[in-house]
């Protein structure tokens, strides 16, 4: 008998916020050092540890994080934006009626790990149990499977930045919250 493939749903997922950043912050860097090792020679690249801190700083902070036993497999953070600040806020006029947005910063899931809906489910337990009325984040334009995967969710491209010089040119993408229930993002 073959063994059974593994699903995400045989990972346990925990739950951190700001005051856990100092217990998970390494946590955060090993896996996109990991997920990024190809490139980690980019300087844009080499400063996700300031992102992580910069993020994590935030109160609302919200994050969480999968285990294969004790192994990171993924996470999914981000947290509330700042009213008026938003990023989708250039390319919507007049802006949504309901505003309160939180922006999702990162999703990271290791190689061992993809293509088992991990993803998905990352995204929901970030995402399910939020008050805000929107989300937004940020995708790189050279990754259009990676936009089409988030438009499976919910999200829909508003526009393009590029946040830094040494960035990449980002589609901004925003959903209504709650998210769809879909049969991707379980």
């Amino acid at each position: 008998m073959e063994p059974h493939p593994m699903t995400a749903d045989d990972l346990a997922l925990r739950h951190f916020g700001h005051d856990d950043l100092p217990e998970i912050r390494q946590t955060l860097i090993d896996v996109h050092a990991d997920v990024h090792a190809a490139n980690m020679g980019d300087e844009f690249r080499q400063k996700f540890p300031w992102f992580v801190d910069h993020w994590g700083g935030n109160p609302g902070f919200s994050c969480v994080i999968a285990y294969d036993g004790n192994e990171p497999a993924g996470f999914a953070y981000g947290a509330p934006a700042k009213p008026g600040a938003e990023t989708w806020r250039d390319y919507l006029d007049p802006a949504p009626h309901r505003s309160r947005t939180f922006s999702f910063s990162e999703l990271m899931v290791r190689e061992k790990w993809r293509k088992t809906g991990l993803s998905g489910r990352l995204v929901r337990e970030l995402m399910d149990n939020r008050d805000d009325d929107l989300a937004v984040l940020l995708v790189d334009v050279t990754h259009p499977k990676v936009q089409a995967l988030y438009e499976s969710w919910g999200f829909h491209k508003v526009g393009e930045r590029q946040p830094f010089a040494d960035s990449p040119l980002y589609a901004v993408m925003l959903a209504e919250l709650p998210l769809p229930q879909t049969k991707g993002a379980r």
